[in-house]
């Protein structure tokens, strides 16, 4: 029998395609078997990467803001606040929460804030003192003097309060305006595919020009994403820090959408599209008080120049005629 005739013989193909079934199960079978378990190594390999981006993001704002968070008050201030427990007497749970929206954040602005309520009534006191009986002579009575420098005294303890909510009126005023723009810039980058913690540091990068309170915030957020155990916790940190409504929708939103894994994307749009509209708002309010504000300047600076340049010439000619 030659090759051709036992190649094509039913027999011998019915055993060869009986021999490729048994080898493909055996195969289907023992493959899963030998297969190495990867996932343990996968998991490592994601937590060695993690680590390596918490260290990179401590390194990275130790460098860029860490002698600010971690600056160490003047022994003096120190010593007195620790020694007169000013922190109990001055300070309540709100104050700290108010210093970080002003933008000092740490143990050190706190201590001088302390120290500064502290110091100030003294120091307002004596100089009212000073002012009243050296270097004015008012004919008013030395007690009446002295319940102006009390009231001077009262005025400088509290301008350290003054002074902190000025700054936070400023700080906010700074992110309330650029926090429309931030947010369509987060959402271009979720669309593109990028992660939560990449946005926010390329979007603190990017308004940095509009406003540099609302990078630093966006970039501290960024740094406590990559650090911090708990991710709500750090858009909490956020939402604290800024004291503003429209920031702390959009840090809820983050917050549900980590917690049941609903779509970011659209919430974000429809967060930005009520900011710009609230925005706009804000604005349309300014422009409508204007025309009260612009009442009294006008009586009292436009109306005089525009009287004399109508009845002017008038009067000229009167006068020449006389």
């Amino acid at each position: 029998m030659s090759l051709i005739d036992s190649l094509t013989d039913p027999q011998t193909l019915l055993a060869g395609a009986v021999g490729v079934g048994v080898v493909a199960t055996i195969v289907s079978v023992g493959m899963p078997l030998l297969e190495r378990n990867e996932m343990a190594g996968r998991m490592k390999a994601v937590a060695g990467e993690r680590e390596k981006i918490r260290a990179r993001e401590r390194a990275k704002l130790q460098a860029d803001r860490g002698k600010a968070l971690r600056a160490e008050p003047k022994t003096y201030m120190k010593n007195l606040v620790e020694k007169l427990q000013l922190q109990q007497a001055l300070a309540d749970e709100k104050t700290a929460d108010r210093l970080r929206q002003a933008g000092f954040r740490g143990q050190a602005p706190l201590t001088v804030f302390l120290f500064a309520r502290f110091v100030m009534p003294f120091a307002t006191f004596a100089f009212a003192l000073f002012y009243l009986f050296v270097l004015t002579n008012l004919s008013t009575p030395g007690n009446i003097k002295f319940i102006y420098a009390l009231a001077a005294a009262g005025v400088g303890f509290y301008l350290p309060n003054l002074y902190i909510q000025n700054t936070i009126s400023k700080r906010q005023q700074s992110i309330r305006r650029s926090w429309p723009d931030a947010l369509d810039l987060l959402l271009i980058c979720i669309e593109s595919g990028m992660s939560i913690e990449p946005a926010f540091r390329r979007v603190a990068e990017e308004i940095g020009a509009q406003s540099l309170a609302l990078a630093e915030e966006m970039s501290l957020t960024a740094a406590e994403l990559a650090f911090l155990q708990e991710r709500r916790k750090a858009y909490e940190n956020l939402a604290t820090r800024t004291g503003l409504e429209p920031v702390r929708g959009v840090t809820t939103a983050l917050i549900q959408a980590e917690r049941y894994g609903t779509p970011l994307g659209q919430a974000l749009r429809v967060l930005s599209q009520e900011s710009r509209a609230h925005r706009l708002a804000e604005a349309e309010k300014k422009a409508a008080a204007l025309p009260p504000k612009l009442t009294v300047p006008m009586i009292l600076f436009f109306l005089p120049v525009l009287f004399v340049v109508i009845i002017g010439p008038a009067m000229i000619q009167l006068f020449k005629w006389n």
